[in-house]
């Protein structure tokens, strides 16, 4: 079986990621994030969220050593208990937990770094830098990175996440994009504001309900420029664009509309929680629709069927720049946990 991936080439594909990054930076919410993130993945039949356990802002100041031990025997923890589940199932889905370090100019980062990096690499998915302001601080936490697996005898490499929080990084967004290292990249939405010296308002931080009048995180312009370059730059370089948090996290309705507008408007593939509730919301309205779903999967069975040479479909033509877009949509499906028919499914069972 041909797979549709190593078909439909001629664009930079990204990697296949969660639509949702979920942090947490307290132990006792590190603790049920990780449990929910294995209730989900039962009900999901796949991981649908990763979960990123917090050093930055987490860490109590002067207990950044004793944060990062706790975080590293999470990610362990995490690890081995899915060892015990494939035990009886081998198709319990594998954890997906990253953890964030210290920017790459704080006391604690080459700390965080030998301490996570050199102990867990193994059992993370990837490592999240933030406060990244320029290709020479991606090339500082590789080096680092690469060093500790050197150490810990761990092989291959780890992927990076990078955050952007200031005027300046969105001007090099995409020579961090470029950077073969670097997998997702993340908008910093309240470092950015407040980076701004007071010229960008509190509403900015924000989204706005119906009907309310003022800038939000969604129509300020300076804030909407820099989220359309982090994720122009992304799609430049076949990297993963994440948007910000929404911090609303008590209004679902609110949450799932921010999501809405991020992935249909904006160009992002990716999202932050940063509550249990979010979850949900984000991964709804990032999913297609049953009736995309549908359509992906004909279109895909007959471009199949045709050896992937050009066709007309419904009276429109379609060829691989369709078709590439259309498996994209089951790709997200998948991604999302939304049921898929059959002939889709082997495509993801491996």
């Amino acid at each position: 079986m041909t797979h549709p991936r190593d078909i439909l080439l001629g664009a930079k594909l990204a990697p296949v990621l969660p639509v949702c990054d979920h942090y947490s930076g307290v132990e006792s919410r590190m603790r049920k994030s990780l449990a929910l993130q294995a209730e989900m993945s039962q009900e999901f039949d796949a991981c649908v969220f990763d979960v990123t356990l917090d050093c930055e802002d987490g860490a109590q100041v002067g207990g950044e050593s004793e944060h990062a031990h706790m975080v590293t025997d999470l990610v362990l923890e995490a690890q081995a208990a899915h060892h015990k589940k494939q035990e009886s199932s081998s198709a319990a889905p594998t954890p997906r937990v990253a953890v964030r370090v210290h920017p790459v100019d704080h006391p604690a980062f080459e700390q965080d770094i030998e301490t996570i990096v050199g102990t867990a690499a193994a059992a993370l998915c990837h490592l999240m830098v933030p406060k990244v302001e320029s290709v020479a601080d991606v090339d500082r936490a590789v080096k680092c990175m690469d060093e500790a697996l050197a150490k810990s005898g761990v092989l291959g490499l780890l992927p990076l996440h990078v955050l952007i929080e200031s005027a300046a990084a969105v001007h090099r967004a995409f020579e961090i994009a470029a950077h073969p290292r670097v997998q997702s990249i993340s908008f910093g939405l309240m470092d950015f504001v407040s980076s701004h010296g007071g010229t960008i308002p509190a509403s900015a931080m924000g989204v706005n309900a119906p009907g309310q009048a003022g800038l939000d995180q969604f129509s300020h312009p300076l804030v909407l420029r820099a989220k359309l370059e982090i994720a122009s730059a992304c799609h430049a370089y076949g990297k993963v664009p994440a948007h910000c948090v929404v911090t609303e996290f008590s209004d679902p309705t609110a949450m799932q509309a921010a999501a809405t507008q991020a992935s249909r408007a904006l160009g992002y593939t990716r999202m932050w929680s940063i509550h249990p509730g979010q979850i949900r919301p984000i991964l709804a309205a990032f999913a297609p629709q049953a009736a995309e779903i549908e359509h992906a999967m004909n279109i895909m069975l007959a471009a199949e069927k045709a050896d992937w040479a050009p066709i007309s479909f419904g009276g429109k033509l379609q060829d691989r720049a369709s078709y590439r877009y259309f498996w994209q949509v089951l790709e997200r499906a998948h991604q999302t946990g939304q049921p898929l028919p059959a002939e889709a499914r082997v495509y993801f069972s491996a």
